[in-house]
């Protein structure tokens, strides 16, 4: 199972929420941040509907797959 942890970090004059290198939304405060990224996290572990997807790789090739949707990442907030 794909583990995603979100970390509370200050970031572009406030807070936001970042995985992998990537970074949320300024928010005015942490506990806002925090907040946003609790949620995000829960969002994050619904299951959904199983579907077939098409994609692009970087070298131009497209891909077809089935993306189950019980498939969830576990999940959680530092910070």
């Amino acid at each position: 199972m794909t583990h995603v942890t979100y970390k509370i970090v200050e970031h572009d004059g406030g807070w936001a929420y970042t995985v992998d290198g990537v970074f949320s939304e300024p928010f005015p405060n942490r506990g806002a941040a925090l907040a946003a990224a609790r949620r995000v996290a829960a969002e994050q572990r619904v299951p959904g509907r199983t579907e077939m997807i098409e994609y692009e790789t970087a070298d131009g090739r497209w891909h077809s797959e089935t993306a189950a949707g019980n498939d969830r990442p576990d999940t959680d907030v530092e910070g």
